[in-house]
């Protein structure tokens, strides 16, 4: 099974051995390329919609793993039981989406060794979520398709006392990112940067409207948090 590289990004978060339920299976193709290389030792893939559900199935049944990958008519993690996996997959669905999720699977995502997530919007967002529920996020990858970014993320239950807070950068563009200083997400954060300063400009001819005088400093304080993240590269963008 060949995978975009949005989604093999994502399979490469999962861990040998591992029991998987994937949310939002879509096609099947995570499932079916975790069994195919040997990765996973269960696999479930989960759909709250019957079609793409069945695409999944025939996609199974047509690389010969009947049997061997299970299909669940599942609104997020509802089907699955409680220690019943250890590792979730969620990616290609929204920030908030991604959330609920987790909220409302609650019993099931507190037995997991793992959560990979790869949410498609307010990434920032599911960051603070994970971080505040205890789960630290020790791993995360950017890829760039088709002109747009993706992020991905492994979090695995924090150790007791273990602290938890991010700077206010590290939770919009990912600490572990900027550890690794990715190179991928140096190439974002340019991109963004340039578009704020683009707007700012923009704005200068407009100093009257109080509107565009709170839009100024919302866009003046995006940059401030862009040059932060890119000072991790040890370059010195325009403030």
């Amino acid at each position: 099974m060949e995978l975009s590289r949005r989604l093999y990004a994502v399979a490469s978060l999962v861990t040998e051995g591992a029991s998987v339920a994937d949310i939002g299976t879509d096609h099947g193709y995570i499932p079916i390329y975790l069994v195919q290389q040997g990765i996973a030792s269960k696999v479930i893939a989960l759909d709250v919609n019957g079609g793409p559900l069945e695409r999944a199935r025939m996609h199974i049944i047509g690389n010969n793993l009947k049997g061997k990958i299970e299909t669940r008519l599942s609104d997020g993690l509802h089907a699955v039981e409680p220690g019943e996996v250890d590792t979730i997959v969620a990616a290609g669905m929204g920030g908030g989406l991604i959330i609920r999720i987790l909220e409302e699977g609650r019993e099931v995502v507190e037995r997991l060794k793992a959560c990979v997530l790869q949410p498609q919007s307010e990434v920032w967002r599911v960051r603070r979520y994970l971080l505040d529920h205890r789960l630290d996020i020790i791993d995360e990858d950017m890829v760039e398709e088709d002109g747009k970014f993706y992020t991905m993320m492994r979090a695995v239950p924090a150790i007791q006392g273990e602290s938890l807070k991010y700077a206010e950068c590290e939770y919009i563009f990912g600490k572990r990112l900027l550890e690794k200083k990715h190179p991928v997400l140096e190439k974002f954060l340019h991109r963004e940067l340039a578009i704020r300063e683009e707007i700012f400009k923009e704005l200068d001819h407009h100093q009257g409207s109080e509107g565009a005088m709170l839009r100024r400093e919302e866009i003046r304080r995006d940059i401030m948090i862009i040059s932060r993240a890119l000072a991790h590269y040890c370059i010195h963008p325009k403030a």
